[in-house]
């Protein structure tokens, strides 16, 4: 019995890729086989991605008013579309399913116009560039998030709130309740190693210019940028607070088991991990991320009756 395929298309970022290396995962474990479309740019951080072979597709971003830039990636585009629908016509996939991202717009639109099944997923609590052009096209639309900000109202109707992928070790939090501080307050900093700036340079002042009172009760683990390291040291050891400082932490589920408070970025899979963890959370929106969608990211954590998933059962 031939086994059923499924062609995975997504851009060249963990935000992207993770949710699709997870789906490509559970996909093999119920005996699909599995082939990822991506880009040149995609193809690097794919190594380690459970797919029996790779369409490489021609794809290319522009900036808002660039119409010589636009022009060029228009081109691209068609190229890569003219790919897909080639190579689909020799694997024919039972289903093709993107994850946002430039890269993933060819393929999706290869599928859409020789009328295969099509799935979106949307990892953000906005609807990104490439799945808003895709939205009402495609036959199934995903999301992580309980709301689907510019997204069209009947879009959004019909949008399926599937969640972002969690790694089993931060799942198995959900059943590890939270204990208050009593004496010592640990806080974990995360997104050093992404590049975090701000957060590798201004958290470890903020929290040494807190009252000594506070102060004298911190414990801190704060990834941070390798060129901000030693001074990152500096500061701690100068304000007298105990700090453990890396560009990674590996041991990121216990790390954040033990945490009373986690400060870091928005994006989305921090805020599934947390919403499943149940932290609490300062957050840093991006501010040069697209359509801003790190603050609203954010701000559904910020709500009172902020998301827990998945919900507890007793």
């Amino acid at each position: 019995m031939n086994r059923k395929l499924a062609v995975l298309a997504a851009g060249g970022t963990g935000g992207h890729l993770f949710p699709a290396q997870a789906l490509a995962e559970e996909l093999n474990r119920r005996g699909w086989r599995v082939v990822l479309a991506t880009d040149e740019r995609g193809d690097k951080y794919a190594h380690d991605f459970p797919a029996e072979h790779r369409i490489p597709l021609s794809a290319a971003t522009f900036k808002k008013g660039d119409l010589i830039g636009a022009a060029g990636a228009a081109l691209n585009i068609v190229r890569g579309v003219f790919q897909a629908r080639t190579a689909f016509g020799v694997l024919d996939p039972a289903v093709v399913v993107g994850f946002g991202g430039y890269p993933s717009l060819p393929a999706l639109l290869g599928a859409i116009t020789t009328k295969r099944p099509t799935v979106i997923h949307e990892q953000n609590a906005v609807l990104g560039r490439v799945n808003r052009f895709l939205a009402d096209k495609v036959d199934v639309v995903a999301c992580a998030f309980p709301t689907l900000e510019k997204a069209k109202p009947a879009v959004r109707a019909r949008a399926q709130v599937v969640g972002n992928p969690v790694r089993p070790e931060i799942r198995a939090l959900h059943e590890v309740p939270y204990e208050p501080p009593t004496g010592e307050l640990r806080i974990l900093i995360t997104g050093g190693s992404q590049g975090a700036r701000l957060l590798s340079e201004l958290a470890p002042l903020a929290l040494c210019n807190l009252p000594e009172a506070l102060r004298v009760k911190l414990s801190v683990q704060q990834q941070t940028r390798r060129e901000n390291l030693e001074e990152a040291i500096k500061v701690y050891k100068n304000a007298v607070v105990p700090a453990e400082i890396a560009p990674f932490f590996r041991d990121m589920a216990g790390r954040l088991a033990r945490a009373h408070l986690v400060i870091g970025r928005a994006g989305a899979s921090t805020c599934c991990e947390l919403a499943v963890a149940g932290r609490p959370s300062i957050l840093v929106p991006l501010k040069t991320a697209m359509d801003d969608h790190q603050t609203y990211n954010a701000r559904l954590l910020a709500r009172p009756a902020a998301p827990r998933w998945p919900p507890r059962t007793s």
